[in-house]
C-alpha cells in the first residue's frame, strides 16, 4: 500500500489518505519540484475496465483539460503505470461549499453574492468552451484556502459535439433537486440553459438554507420543478427575489441567460442595505411532514429516467472513487469501529440483489419495512439497548451489470448493528464480489 512519505514516479511525495472507494483512493501529496500541495486520485485500471468506465473517465479528462479557469478545479496532469491511472488535481483545502450551508443553515446575501459571482464566472467560461456541466450543486463546488469557489466533478459533463441534429442534448442526468424541468421532461434540452437553472437552485439554497422544490417524494418534487412552483422566503431582498424568479423560470426560452443575470441589479451591485438573518429558518413552502427530499441534505441520487420499483441510483465516475462528491475527509475523523455504513460491490442485477436481501432478512428474522427506488429498509424485530436497530441497503448502479450497495444504520445501538452485520456479511456471499474496506481489498 502507498504510505505517507512514499515517492510517486519521482515527482510527488504522498501524504495522508483523503478518501477511498471501490475503484481507488485519493491522497494528499506534495510536488517535489514546486512544493505545491495536490490531491492525487489513484484508479485501478482493471477495475475501471471491468466496470465499463474507461470511456467516461476519458471524457472527463478531455473536458477538464478544456476548462482552465480560476474558478474551476484544475487537473494538473494524468500519469499511468501498468496497473494504475493517477489524476493529479488541485488540492482544495476549504472543502465543499455544501458543508457551509449544512452547518450554518444558510449564508448571508453578502457571502452568497461572492460565491454566486464566482460560480457564474466559471459556468460562463465553460459554456464559452462548449462544455456543459449538467450536475451543478453545492457538493460539487469546492473552496480553496482563500475561500474562493471552484467547480469540480465533470463526470456528467457534455461537449458541444454531443448535441444531436436538433442542436440539443438528450441524456437525462443530474441530481433531481437541481435538475432543470426540460431535462426531466426528456424533450431535449439546451445544456447552457439547464446549467443556469441549477445555478439558480444553488443560489436559493445558499440564501434560504433549504431547497426551493420540496416534496414528500420524487414525483411530487418533479411536478413542482416542471411547474416552477416555489416561493422565496420573506427575508430575502426584493432584488434577489426578482433575480431568482427569472432564473428559476420553467420555460427555458424565457429563462434568464447568463448575460441577463450579469445585468441584474443584485448581481452588479450586491445586496446593498440588505438585512440578513442568521441561523436556519424553516421553509415557507415546505411540506409539513419532513419529506425524504426536504431540507438541504447531501444527495447522490441522479435522474436516470422513469421511476420503477427497481429503479436504482447511478454514480458518475469520480463519485465512485471516494463515494462522495469532492474529497471525502471522513477517514481523518471517524474511527473504523464507529462507522455506521458498510459497502460491497456485486455483478448481479438489482432485482437479484433485492431478492437476496429479502431472503437474508427472513433467515435472520429481520423485518423488511419498505423497498423502493433501489433502497431496502430493514429492522430488527426486538428492541435493543438503544431502541430498535434499523438500517437501509441502497443499491447504486455503476453499469447495467455492476452495482455498489451501501448498508447504513439509521437508528438503534451501533454495537448491536455491528453484531448484526457480522451475521449478514457471510449470508450475502452469493452476490458479493468484494466488500469495500476489507484489508485484502486494500492491498496493492
Amino acid at each position: 500500500m502507498e504510505s505517507r512519505g512514499k515517492i510517486l514516479m519521482e515527482r510527488y511525495e504522498l501524504g495522508r489518505l483523503l478518501g477511498q472507494g471501490t475503484f481507488g483512493k485519493v491522497h494528499y501529496a506534495r510536488s517535489l519540484e514546486s512544493n505545491q500541495s495536490v490531491a492525487i486520485k489513484m484508479l485501478e485500471k482493471e477495475k475501471m475496465l471491468s466496470a465499463g468506465l474507461s470511456e467516461q473517465i476519458r471524457r472527463e479528462v478531455t473536458t477538464m483539460r478544456l476548462v482552465a479557469h480560476k474558478n474551476v478545479v484544475q487537473l494538473h496532469e494524468v500519469m499511468a503505470t501498468r496497473n494504475k491511472i493517477y489524476f493529479v488535481m488541485e488540492y482544495m483545502k476549504g472543502g465543499e461549499l455544501f458543508d457551509k450551508v449544512e452547518k450554518g443553515g444558510k449564508l448571508t446575501e453578502v457571502a452568497a453574492h461572492k460565491y454566486f459571482h464566482q460560480l457564474i464566472a466559471a459556468v460562463d467560461y465553460c459554456h464559452s468552451r462548449g462544455v456543459y456541466h449538467r450536475d451543478l450543486k453545492p457538493e460539487n463546488l469546492l473552496l480553496d484556502d482563500n475561500e474562493n469557489l471552484k467547480v469540480s466533478d465533470f463526470g456528467l459533463s457534455a461537449l458541444s459535439e454531443s448535441k444531436r441534429l436538433d442542436g440539443l442534448l438528450h441524456t437525462t442526468c443530474g441530481t433531481p433537486a437541481y435538475v432543470a424541468p426540460e431535462v426531466i421532461g426528456k424533450r431535449g434540452y439546451d445544456g447552457a440553459k439547464s446549467d443556469i437553472w441549477s445555478c439558480g437552485v444553488i443560489l436559493f439554497v445558499l440564501v434560504a438554507g433549504y431547497l426551493p422544490f420540496e416534496a414528500p417524494n420524487l414525483m411530487d418534487m418533479y411536478r413542482k420543478i416542471e411547474q416552477g412552483q416555489f416561493k422565496c422566503p420573506s427575508w430575502l431582498s426584493q432584488k434577489l427575489q426578482k433575480l431568482l424568479y427569472k432564473i428559476l423560470d420553467p420555460n427555458p426560452s424565457t429563462r434568464a441567460s447568463i448575460q441577463k443575470i450579469k445585468e441584474s441589479s443584485w448581481f452588479r451591485k450586491g445586496p446593498v442595505g440588505t438585512l440578513t438573518v442568521k441561523g436556519r429558518t424553516p421553509s415557507e413552502n415546505a411540506t409539513a411532514s419532513a419529506a425524504p427530499t426536504a431540507g438541504v441534505r447531501r444527495s447522490r441520487k441522479k435522474a436516470d429516467g422513469d421511476a420503477t420499483p427497481l429503479a436504482v441510483t447511478n454514480l458518475n465516475a469520480f463519485e465512485i472513487i471516494s463515494f462522495s462528491t469532492g474529497f471525502d475527509l471522513s477517514g481523518l475523523f471517524i474511527e473504523e469501529e464507529c462507522r455506521k455504513e458498510a459497502r460491497f460491490t456485486s455483478d448481479k442485477p438489482a432485482a437479484a440483489i433485492i431478492s437476496k436481501l429479502e431472503c437474508v432478512a427472513k433467515a435472520l428474522s429481520l423485518r423488511v419495512r419498505k423497498k423502493d427506488n433501489g433502497v431496502v429498509k430493514m429492522q430488527a424485530r426486538k428492541e435493543g439497548g438503544n431502541g430498535v436497530v434499523q438500517f437501509n441497503a441502497e443499491i447504486f448502479e455503476i453499469t447495467a451489470s455492476y452495482h455498489l450497495i451501501e448498508m447504513k444504520q439509521t437508528s438503534g445501538d451501533p454495537l448491536e448493528y455491528r453484531g448484526l452485520l457480522e451475521d449478514i456479511r457471510p449470508a450475502l456471499k452469493d452476490i458479493v464480489r468484494s466488500w469495500h474496506g476489507d484489508d485484502k481489498q486494500q492491498q496493492e
